[in-house]
């Protein structure tokens, strides 16, 4: 699945391409995509809409329009959102396509079908997306080691599940929470009750540092964008503990191991990692 990073790639690519653009008309190959409001209504909705710009928050992106009206997606487990010239080939799994004024397609595939739109008129609350739910932002000001410790200090359950509670910190999930908590020197499983004020600094200080190397190393060109299907990213290979399991660690030699938390795989390092009991 995308995480913030990722997904803030994808917002700089696809958002110079489609602004100022006009949705001249809409295709919905699986209506499954659509979560607000019904596929006509959506369609009829959608067709006309001169784009204004393009944001996000957390792992949903929105696409503002100059009516006022707003588009919000997510690309949940293989989403891809693509600009293609029309004569692009066209994915097999390709549920929305909408052709823009320059020429150009907007194309949503999905293998799973998992990901989801709502459309949102101006005056429209949004009572259906989630977003409203969402927690500070990564890179924020407000990400500080006392937010953490005061939003999840007292709860006993790991660390690692809690990093993935999107009404905390919005955009984590399981790479990054790895990521974040090796760079921390945190357990994985360690509950949250049993962490110190060094740990809640040196957490918050891990969440800004691995989420801006998120973005920065997977920085590409809209043509490695189109090539790569929107579903390459290049920080992949650079991970230091995500993937790794029976690997060695890079700071210390120690073989990487992968417990389970939460239904979720995680990969540590028992050295740099180690668990307070």
């Amino acid at each position: 699945m995308p995480e913030m990073p990722e997904v803030e790639i994808i917002r700089r690519i696809i958002e110079p391409q489609i602004k100022g653009q006009k949705i001249r008309n809409v295709r919905i190959n699986h209506a499954q995509i659509i979560a607000h409001p019904e596929e006509r209504l959506f369609v009829q909705s959608l067709t006309g809409q001169i784009i204004k710009n393009m944001t996000r928050r957390g792992k949903f992106l929105t696409v503002h329009f100059e009516s006022g009206d707003r588009l919000v997606l997510h690309l949940r487990m293989t989403g891809q959102l693509l600009v293609t010239p029309a004569v692009f080939p066209e994915e097999k799994h390709t549920h929305l396509l909408a052709e823009i004024s320059g020429g150009n397609q907007i194309r949503y595939i999905d293998v799973r079908r998992f990901g989801r739109f709502w459309f949102l008129k101006t005056d429209e609350k949004d009572t259906v997306t989630g977003q409203d739910k969402l927690g500070v932002e990564p890179l924020e000001d407000g990400l500080t080691a006392g937010y953490l410790q005061e939003r999840m200090g007292k709860r006993k359950k790991s660390i690692k599940e809690m990093l993935h509670d999107q009404s905390i910190v919005a955009g984590i999930g399981n790479i990054y929470s790895d990521e974040i908590l090796y760079a921390a020197g945190i357990y994985p499983e360690e509950k949250c009750v049993d962490l110190g004020s060094d740990d809640w600094n040196r957490l918050a200080e891990a969440i800004k540092e691995i989420i801006a190397w998120g973005i920065d190393t997977n920085e590409m060109t809209p043509e490695e964008y189109l090539e790569g299907r929107g579903k390459e990213y290049r920080n992949m290979p650079h991970l230091r503990v995500y993937g790794r399991e029976a690997q060695p660690c890079n700071r210390c030699g120690q073989t990487i191991e992968r417990i389970v938390i939460g239904g979720r795989s995680s990969c540590y390092c028992p050295v740099c990692q180690k668990r307070k009991i």
